[in-house]
């Protein structure tokens, strides 16, 4: 089996407590006020995205001016408008909000339940990423190699070849097939704006493709974000739809045009047409970036927590509780024997 990569485990993580895990990787998060923002952040976004769908009907609407013919578009549109709703955003969101995450962000009296969230979590991903490699013919996104391994270390429950043959995943092929998917998504946005030249469409399409992206590689690395980080990536799309929108509603090229000399001075149509190309590619350009930033922050995020799952398992952590309800058990035996006298040995 391939060594790890770029995930690299530090020698202290051997030795380390939990109170200098929770010193060093652990911060004060307000877990349910994450939650909150991270369902706003969400429903801000569909609200973007409905009211670009209405525009663009209502839009439809009026190239018609019979009033038969607008009413039977106005429908048409409008049943169009929920089922591109349901499909490109309900859903996507649904799939990445249901998929599990690590806990990384523990202390002392939360990191024993979060090493076996954690060790679920990981058992699930290994068995989903060898279902759909045995089940999908030349899906091509996971080494066999590795997978096959994996499944054996599953079967005989040995973690520390689970965990190997994730990073070795995390790191090779995973890593490329979620740099294709970047790119794929990053050019479909690019593409897309340049034809639509629409600041409605160019601002529905971003969301849509930003969210597509964020549930594609949640599904390929088998877990998402945790919530704090996920509020950071849909903010993130947030404002990739709003400065799509914005892209849409000016006029770059004719200030770039200006840039351009005198060469195309006294030739109209020569100037309007640079001046639209420009405006196309630009924009398109521009939302193609803002595609792949989401999707390389997601990537990030992804190993980041990885990484600090793999740190915290790897800590003993010390039953306190249970060793303080022990020291009281002796000190309550050792009073009844001496009959609330000190012993000989505690004089």
């Amino acid at each position: 089996m391939k060594r790890k990569k770029d995930i690299v485990i530090p020698p202290e993580a051997e030795k380390m407590t939990i109170y200098e895990y929770e010193q060093k990787y652990s911060k004060r998060q307000n877990v349910r006020g994450a939650k909150i923002l991270l369902r706003f952040l969400a429903a801000a976004i569909g609200v973007i995205i409905a009211a670009c769908l209405i525009l663009i009907s209502l839009k439809a609407v009026e190239l018609f001016t019979d009033k038969n013919v607008r009413l039977g578009v106005g429908i048409g549109a409008g049943v169009a408008s929920v089922i591109i709703f349901i499909c490109l955003y309900i859903i996507p969101l649904v799939k990445i909000l249901k998929s599990d995450y690590f806990i990384t962000n523990v202390n002392a009296k939360t990191a024993r339940e979060a090493q076996k969230h954690n060790k679920k979590v990981r058992h699930d991903i290994a068995a989903k990423i060898i279902e759909i490699t045995a089940s999908v013919d030349g899906v091509g996104w996971y080494d066999s190699a590795v997978v096959g391994e994996m499944a054996i270390a599953l079967n005989a429950g040995n973690e520390e070849g689970i965990k190997l043959a994730l990073t070795d995943l995390y790191t090779d092929s995973v890593k490329k097939s979620a740099k294709s998917l970047i790119t794929k998504s990053a050019l479909k946005s690019a593409m897309y704006s340049a034809l639509s030249q629409t600041s409605r469409v160019d601002a529905l399409l971003v969301a849509f493709l930003n969210l597509q992206l964020v549930k594609d590689i949640t599904f390929l690395y088998g877990f998402r974000p945790s919530d704090a980080k996920l509020v950071k990536i849909f903010a993130r799309v947030l404002q990739n739809s709003l400065i799509a929108y914005g892209l849409g509603s000016v006029k770059i090229g004719n200030s770039i045009v200006k840039t351009m000399g005198d060469a195309v001075k006294g030739i109209p149509f020569l100037g309007s047409a640079i001046s639209a190309l420009v405006d196309s590619s630009v924009q398109g350009l521009t939302n193609g970036v803002l595609t792949a930033v989401i999707g390389y922050q997601t990537i990030r995020y992804l190993t980041q927590e990885y990484r600090l799952q793999d740190i915290l398992d790897g800590i003993e952590v010390a039953e306190t509780e249970e060793e303080l309800r022990e020291t009281c058990a002796e000190i309550e035996s050792e009073l009844r024997k001496t009959g609330g006298k000190p012993s000989p040995s505690v004089a």
